[in-house]
């Protein structure tokens, strides 16, 4: 049985091996056909279908106070931007939750943390982010490891915050777990954070190589939904019990 969309977590973390805040976000989802990124997908995993379509998600914001167990943030290292590119699944346990296919950052260490420590895609990028009033912009260039170059700019107006967010606007953003490889065999990593604030959002530009440079296609349009989130502070507990394919 899958597990419904909620606004907030109904399996709470109740020892974390990691804190964080995500701030400043912007979400860009597009639909796709669920089999067009199935291959994609850990094993064990398939996508996560909303009235018979998933999602690409690019995701662009500021990680800020990494920190392990119950913290504090590590100084410099902990803060940094980051743009992922990311798919939905859910897996056998009816646990749903996000596939990462790539995650550029701005700092080096982190980058190496993860992709030897889960072996997320974590990629090392020069990045920025900039806002004037309701206007935020990112940037992002890609350093290592190839495609060398790779790179997205994204500038949004901010708008009204949601009162109570759309079917779409839960699916893409209520996700509490990853699913990656790791270790010989696919985890899930579950995460819990307080509801989402969110706002509706205005694309003014877009210019990206981080989707298509994952291997996905082009997507065929512009986003058909666009949020900001001002974030939240985040906690990840450890791989769930039973949840190891």
């Amino acid at each position: 049985m899958i597990e419904d969309v909620t606004p907030e977590t109904l399996r709470p973390v109740r020892r974390s091996i990691l804190v964080q805040r995500w701030a400043d976000l912007t979400f860009l989802h597009w639909p796709v056909a669920p089999e067009r990124i199935a291959p994609l997908l850990p094993a064990g995993t398939r996508p996560d279908v909303l009235d018979g379509v998933t999602y690409i998600g690019l995701i662009a914001f500021r990680m800020v106070g990494v920190g392990f167990l119950n913290g504090p943030g590590v100084p410099y290292f902990g803060t940094f931007g980051e743009t992922n590119v990311r798919l939905y699944s859910v897996d056998a346990n009816g646990h749903r939750a996000v596939v990462f296919l790539s995650l550029d950052a701005e700092r080096l260490l982190p980058v190496l943390t993860a992709r030897l420590s889960l072996r997320l895609p974590y990629m090392w990028a020069k990045m920025r982010l900039n806002r004037e009033n309701d206007v935020i912009s990112y940037t992002s260039k890609r350093r290592w490891p190839p495609p060398r170059g790779a790179s997205s700019a994204l500038t949004v107006r901010i708008g009204a915050e949601i009162a109570e967010p759309s079917v779409l606007e839960h699916f893409v953003t209520a996700r509490w777990g990853l699913h990656t490889t790791a270790w010989g065999r696919t985890i899930h990593l579950p995460n819990e954070h307080p509801r989402w604030p969110l706002h509706r959002a205005t694309l003014l530009h877009l210019d990206d190589e981080l989707i298509t440079a994952t291997g996905l296609p082009a997507p065929d349009g512009p986003p058909v939904s666009v949020l900001y989130s001002p974030g939240v502070d985040v906690k990840f507990g450890k791989p769930l019990r039973g949840t190891g394919i």
